[in-house]
């Protein structure tokens, strides 16, 4: 069976329900097919006995395209900003006040005299660095060239982890985690209420109230093309004739369905996946209350109670996320990461084991498609949501866009994208 419809969006995550969202508002005929039984994707939450688990840690940056986007669709969202004061920065096996200001400054164990001297003065010019200059830098390199004591760069480099997600110092750009850091520093983050499904759902209620046709459990399977889009072929046998057509998987879900394009392929093969492994804990109270943030500084690991600011457990319970940021060009074994994070929770709230109520591992969880590398001179390195050489063909997600980093680069791309999918439609009206 063909049908018609003017633009097919495959993926029912941030970027999907977005771009369709945005699409259909516009006036267009859209369809939506999402090969899972529900939309979210790695945005979903998962709730059971009372407690709400992300897909591992996840924070909306407060002054980020996606949070501006979010308000934009009218989507509701709850939540406050955790605080980095009282936090601890583990080094050595051992927890030390993490400096977050001048009195944990002075008094943190973690820096000698001249790493606070150094760190006191980076605090205070950090947010006048221009982080475009230096986009074509190594996290490493700039490291290097930036700061003088090593305690001070293990300590800001954990600090570039925390933001971006990402522990690869030897091809991440300097100037992508700079911005990223500099925004979290002087806006925060927000924890939901709830967790992210709450955008999840709001999204697909935007979509559904704009008259996006949403088809969950379909897989597509192929795009049909010549030079220009032609339709889409569904693993059901149906097909559809489509003006546009709009992929927001990964690198290699977008190869997979358009076939022998040079051009997807060369992405695939470029695109360096950031990962994590995330240990995510219930408990029934915790057995240390202000024990709630924990930085690892020679060692890539976090440690945050998302419920201790925002409402995602019972009454007395607690939900804590770990984490352990993962090199793509370093082997690990998912056994000896969770051990390392259950060495976390040992560390932070001893006797944790007596109270869990539920937990689960995540080994090598997709935090982002695409690692911004220095080499790529940065977010501008990314593909454009325009596939080259394939006429009214669209990617969108958090690999695609010059704007922001993880969930923000998924929403702003998938705006992106749908207004280049208007404007090429108004030009073929134009031009009839």
């Amino acid at each position: 069976m063909r049908t018609t419809t003017d633009v097919v969006v495959i993926g029912g995550g941030l970027a999907g329900l977005t771009a369709a969202t945005f699409l259909a508002r516009a006036g267009r005929t859209v369809t939506l097919f999402e090969k899972a039984p529900t939309v979210g994707g790695r945005a979903t939450t998962h709730t059971k006995d009372g407690f709400h688990f992300n897909l591992g840690p996840h924070a909306l940056y407060r002054a980020g395209h996606g949070a501006r986007i979010l308000r934009e669709l009218g989507v509701p969202f709850t939540g406050s900003m955790p605080s980095a004061s009282g936090g601890y920065a583990i080094a050595h096996g051992t927890a030390h006040t993490l400096p977050a200001g001048l009195v944990s400054l002075l008094t943190t164990g973690l820096l000698r005299l001249p790493g606070k001297l150094e760190t006191a003065c980076i605090l205070g010019t950090f947010n006048k660095i221009d982080a475009q200059t230096v986009q074509h830098l190594t996290v490493r390199e700039w490291l290097e060239q930036a700061i003088h004591q090593p305690d001070v760069r293990g300590l800001v480099q954990a600090l570039f982890r925390v933001a971006t997600y990402a522990d690869d110092p030897e091809h991440q750009s300097a100037g992508a985690a700079l911005a990223q850091l500099q925004m979290a520093l002087t806006s925060n983050v927000l924890y939901l209420d709830g967790g992210w499904q709450v955008l999840v759902d709001g999204l697909y209620a935007a979509a559904q109230t704009a008259g996006v046709k949403i088809a969950t459990g379909k897989r597509a399977v192929a795009i049909d093309y010549d030079t220009a889009v032609r339709g889409l072929h569904l693993a059901d046998g149906s097909t559809l004739t489509a003006t546009a057509v709009l992929l927001t998987g990964s690198p290699a879900d977008a190869a997979a369905l358009v076939q022998n394009s040079d051009i997807l392929r060369q992405w695939v093969d470029t695109a360096i996946p950031v990962k994590a492994a995330c240990l995510d804990i219930g408990l029934a109270r915790l057995p240390r209350p202000r024990a709630l943030f924990a930085l690892g500084i020679d060692r890539p690991l976090y440690f945050s109670v998302h419920s201790a600011v925002a409402r995602l457990g019972p009454d007395g319970g607690a939900v804590i996320h770990t984490a352990k940021y993962l090199n793509t060009a370093v082997r690990t074994d998912p056994k000896a990461d969770e051990q390392e994070l259950e060495g976390i929770l040992d560390a932070m709230q001893p006797g944790w084991r007596e109270v869990v109520v539920e937990r689960r591992f995540l080994p090598n969880m997709v935090v982002s498609h695409l690692l911004v590398t220095a080499a790529a001179g940065g977010t501008a390195g990314r593909p454009r949501p325009i596939v080259p050489g394939i006429a009214n063909l669209y990617v969108a997600g958090d690999w695609v866009g010059s704007e922001g980093l993880l969930a923000d680069a998924s929403l702003a791309s998938a705006k992106r994208a749908a207004e280049l999918i208007m404007r090429s439609a108004e030009i073929r009206a134009a031009a009839a």
